[in-house]
């Protein structure tokens, strides 16, 4: 699937893309963001994939076809941490992103927000998704539900064309269509209370369903690296952590660091720096990214580091997501994207 064509939009650090390219194969054409931080950290790793900058303001019939668009779109307006202004949020770009879709046809997009969005202006999302003719599957996962030492409630959703030319849904025993949201039943004016979620905004009796499903499809697991012999932390190919770093120091911690450390494959650097202040370093490693992807950028801020960081997504936690809403909607890997 090396041939299918990836374009990215609020691309950040390029954790969904990741996520993206592990489950469905392909490159990425394009990216797009306004975040100055972000796009040094794309600039860096990718100084051959265009940005197209603003997405509101991008002419998207003379950008590069695609296969897949995918984008974490801003959280403030539905965040519960923020004023919850929904639509009359500013910084709402959904209608932006639907404009997009409808130029550009993909036959998947892929999309993540927080879980809050499920109870405000996701049922303009699965309206607009219906408009274009893309069938809808979403779950909520949580970082920690792949072994990552923190919640990280997020909501996932994958839209795939219904009349896209290679695509091939096969649904063992369901009629084509059926799927799990309104916009597979073409029902434009749904809302999540009528599509009975749950008090967490969740399908009704899915949570466990859930949760079985994307740990199956987690990290596979093994010993966490094995600490430099000189050193308790990490060895010289891993210098972000301090020397004589004992496990005992994270406390109570240390189940939930180790879990991760298994999970990923590398060693917790230690949490604050040398003035105490919270280290980017480790939040790089909290999102399950390779050493230095963010912190090694030159001339990238500190306060970049952790805007960036902050506002990223859990690539393991995306994979997981996509595979199990991949299996639901009946994509079969290896052909069902083959040209």
């Amino acid at each position: 699937m090396a041939g299918l064509r990836i374009g990215s939009v609020c691309s950040g650090y390029r954790g969904l893309d990741m996520a993206v390219e592990a489950v469905f194969g392909g490159t990425t054409a394009w990216v797009s963001d306004i975040d100055p931080g972000a796009n040094r950290i794309l600039a860096h790793h990718w100084p051959d994939v265009p940005n197209h900058g603003d997405l509101t303001t991008t002419n998207w019939a003379a950008v590069e076809p695609i296969d897949i668009f995918c984008g974490g779109y801003p959280c403030q307006p539905f965040s519960n941490a923020g004023l919850r202004k929904g639509t009359d949020d500013d910084r709402h770009i959904w209608p932006w992103i639907a404009r997009a879709l409808g130029v550009l046809r993909p036959r998947i997009a892929v999309f993540e927000n927080v879980a809050g969005h499920l109870r405000l202006g996701f049922d303009i999302v699965l309206r607009d998704l219906a408009k274009l003719g893309f069938d809808v599957e979403w779950c909520v996962v949580r970082a920690s539900e792949v072994g990552a030492p923190h919640p990280r409630r997020r909501l996932f959703i994958l839209a795939t064309a219904t009349d896209a030319p290679h695509l091939r849904h096969e649904r063992a025993g369901t009629a084509r269509g059926r799927g799990h949201g309104p916009a597979n039943h073409r029902d434009a004016t749904a809302d999540p209370g009528r599509i009975g979620l749950d008090a967490h905004g969740e399908l009704p009796a899915g949570r466990d369903a859930v949760r079985a499903g994307v740990r199956a499809h987690a990290p596979r697991r093994g010993p966490a690296p094995a600490p430099h012999p000189d050193s308790v932390g990490r060895g010289p190919d891993q210098p972000d952590v301090r020397a004589g770093q004992s496990d005992a120091a994270w406390g109570r911690f240390f189940p939930a660091v180790r879990r991760w450390e298994h999970a990923i494959g590398r060693r917790a650097p230690w949490a604050t720096d040398d003035r105490d202040r919270l280290s980017p370093a480790f939040v790089e490693w909290l999102m399950g990214l390779p050493a230095g992807h963010v912190t090694d950028v030159p001339e990238l801020t500190r306060n970049q580091m952790l805007h960036a960081l902050g506002n990223g997504v859990v690539p393991q936690q995306a994979e997981a997501a996509l595979r199990l809403l991949a299996a639901r909607a009946g994509i079969v890997h290896g052909s069902a994207l083959a040209a």
